[in-house]
């Protein structure tokens, strides 16, 4: 059985980007069975000369998929060109709920700010934010990245890998602009992720009505001022490895 195959049909049944190292094992007695005695190291060239070339192969304009590297693995996913007929069809299956604005806000922070704590997200935002985090914690958008050598020890916080899987992304150098970046959080996250700070409302009751503007709210300056001057240092600082779990 050809090893392009094989390869190509574990990316496909993959439903989490699978690695070189996950692909292995399951060609490596394939491979063997072809090419005896050949060490470690040759399989993964042959597995990774398959995957370069599946890549080719999907790159062509007939092609409505590719094969991308996203969140240390491999993972088929629709061509940036198709994106509006498939955001369609998603439309059609069910109505698109999108992040509350503080829960936007509170991410876009964390993610070009990160590691950082609660008290430095609230200064930056001008509301308290540990609603938020919480709600952002149980969606496992975000992550502890441990406690920061200060008095009181307060928990540092940073974007998981589920962060990087549901925008695409290889690792927070390939973060865009805040303007991409809100743009980019109100287009791709739908269905499951109505992040309402309040309990006692409904689901679709908060999906369907915006949040009443708070006097705290109307005085909570403009993110995209507080963070486009610092965002290309801290994303530059922040290590690509400190962004998943």
């Amino acid at each position: 059985m050809s090893l392009k195959a094989q390869v190509e049909a574990i990316i496909y049944a993959a439903e989490m980007p699978i690695s070189l190292d996950q692909i292995t094992p399951l060609v490596k007695e394939s491979i063997l069975a072809e090419v005896p005695g050949i060490d470690d190291a040759e399989v993964k060239s042959r597995i990774r000369a398959a995957l370069e070339e599946l890549i080719t192969d999907y790159s062509a304009a007939f092609h409505g998929i590719e094969i991308r590297q996203v969140a240390g693995g491999y993972r088929m996913s629709t061509k940036p060109e198709q994106h509006d007929v498939v955001r369609a069809f998603a439309k059609s299956l069910k109505p698109p709920i999108r992040l509350s604005l503080p829960a936007l806000e509170t991410l876009a922070v964390i993610a070009y700010k990160q590691p950082v704590t609660v008290p430095e997200i609230s200064e930056i935002r001008g509301v308290d934010s540990g609603g938020v985090i919480a709600t952002l914690l149980d969606r496992k958008l975000i992550t502890t990245a441990g406690r920061k050598a200060v008095i009181g020890r307060p928990i540092l916080y940073k974007t998981s890998k589920e962060f990087l899987l549901r925008f695409g992304l290889r690792d927070v150098n390939e973060l865009p602009s805040m303007e991409e970046f809100e743009k980019l959080v109100a287009e791709s996250f739908q269905g499951d992720l109505l992040l309402g700070e309040s309990e006692a409302a409904p689901p679709m009751e908060a999906a369907d009505s915006p949040e009443p503007e708070t006097d705290a709210d109307a005085s909570r300056p403009d993110l995209s001022s507080d963070l486009s001057a610092e965002g290309d240092d801290e994303k530059a600082e922040a290590p690509a490895n400190s962004t998943t779990e």
